[in-house]
């Protein structure tokens, strides 16, 4: 293992870096804070970076779904200065492959985070009033914006006005961004819906219906956020989540002859926020079916839809139970219509609200992040080492389906609208 210091961080290596400063183990071993290790792994494969919670991801050379199960014993040896820092969460991996990579050393959270909301319809609008209420410990402004600018006028009366008798709380402003400001944030949350489907007029999977109109949006938008160097967080909340989250890493990579650069968003700045809602979803028909152990116990895994995986205990998993968990929380959507009613209230609070505060706190968490190419919702949790995935002993009977839905995302993305024909 070679020692460097780079733009003052301490960096670890196996192969030699040319033109950086090499210091001595002892050295290393005094740095305070995040230390950083470099692998190179094919980029379209991996995140540019990532929290080491195992020494075998110290200089992890394949990323893949199995990133989810929990490591095996590592056989070679490392200092157990570095072990100790691996336990507390204390190195982060860079992938060097990354043209940009060295960014990752200068990455720094911010105290209160700037929001800027696009797209002010049923979700994104409840978004903003939500975060109103209940962020303020975490968000600084709310910035809203929408083509309809009755309603952005609308819901910086609506969420403005929305307070607490305490005077005491401390409530964002709600900001109406102009066109030129919708990258000057700490994280973009893109809200807008094209084409979503009537009441009594969906198709089979409605989600899926908005995939193109979504798709062409925000082409422009991931566009945008590479030529303004976006160096926040690019959140996804339209549907399917997943599957625009691959959008947004795709054509913010591509150069103006659409090959692919990497000099566009890193796979960890996109989060797809979509599988809180379902979390939420299995653990009310788990109450209606007695399995209380789901709460602690039980997990949801994969797409905001069609693939999503329910397992009511991770320990002692029930397959026939799971699997009916899982068909109820995939057709929820579609109960909540037959009732006449488009169903966004849960998504807003269970996907956002609740799950953006969990994130800024560092604590677990459902969304979608890269895993090995694949943007794949599990729970995770956003340390500044980067991200960590939780990791499992899956029966082999849950693995297979989750294996099947990892690879139901990833064939998505051989078709022609995730590259160059939007």
């Amino acid at each position: 293992m070679i020692y460097y210091r780079i733009n003052g961080k301490t960096v670890l290596s196996k192969i030699p870096r040319d033109s950086y400063e090499t210091i001595t183990e002892e050295e290393a071993k005094n740095s305070q804070g995040v230390i950083y290790s470099l692998t190179n792994i094919d980029p379209r494969r991996s995140r540019r970076s990532f929290c080491v919670t195992h020494p075998s991801l110290l200089f992890l050379e394949k990323e893949g779904l199995e990133l989810l199960k929990k490591s095996e014993a590592f056989l070679g040896s490392l200092p157990k200065w570095l072990i100790e820092k691996i336990n507390h969460r204390e190195v982060k991996c860079i992938n060097a492959t990354f043209p940009n990579w060295e960014e990752v050393l200068k990455e720094e959270f911010p105290t209160k985070w700037r929001i800027n909301i696009i797209g002010l319809g049923d979700v994104g609008g409840n978004l903003a009033a939500g975060l109103r209420l209940v962020a303020g410990d975490f968000v600084s402004r709310i910035g809203i914006y929408d083509i309809d600018k009755n309603r952005i006028k609308r819901w910086k009366y609506e969420a403005g006005q929305t307070l607490s008798p305490a005077d005491n709380l401390f409530h964002p402003e709600i900001y109406p961004l102009t066109e030129e400001e919708l990258f000057d944030c700490d994280m973009f949350v893109f809200c807008i819906s094209v084409g979503v489907p009537e009441v009594g007029k969906e198709p089979e999977d409605v989600r899926i219906a908005q995939f193109e109109g979504n798709a062409k949006v925000l082409k422009a938008y991931s566009k945008q956020a590479r030529n303004k160097n976006f160096k926040g967080l690019f959140i996804v909340m339209s549907d399917p989540v997943d599957l625009l989250s691959q959008i947004a890493y795709n054509f913010s990579n591509m150069d103006e002859n659409g090959h692919m650069d990497f000099k566009g968003l890193s796979p960890e700045q996109i989060r797809a926020y979509g599988l809180g809602v379902m979390h939420g979803r299995a653990a009310y028909f788990a109450e209606e079916k007695g399995a209380h152990q789901y709460l602690k116990e039980g997990r949801c895994f994969g797409p905001h839809g069609e693939g999503v995986i329910v397992a009511d205990s991770i320990e002692n998993y029930n397959e026939e139970l799971s699997d009916y968990l899982t068909i109820r929380t995939k057709n929820a959507n579609l109960d909540v219509r037959t009732f006449g009613f488009k169903p966004y209230i849960a998504p807003a609070f269970s996907s956002g609200v609740f799950s953006f505060i969990e994130t800024f706190k560092g604590n677990w968490h459902y969304s979608a992040t890269s895993v090995g190419g694949v943007f794949m919702g599990s729970r995770n949790r956003l340390l500044s080492s980067g991200i960590e995935l939780e990791t499992y002993d899956f029966p082999e009977n849950l693995y297979k389906k989750l294996q099947d839905t990892y690879n139901y995302l990833s064939d998505w993305y051989d078709k022609p609208i995730f590259h160059n024909s939007l």
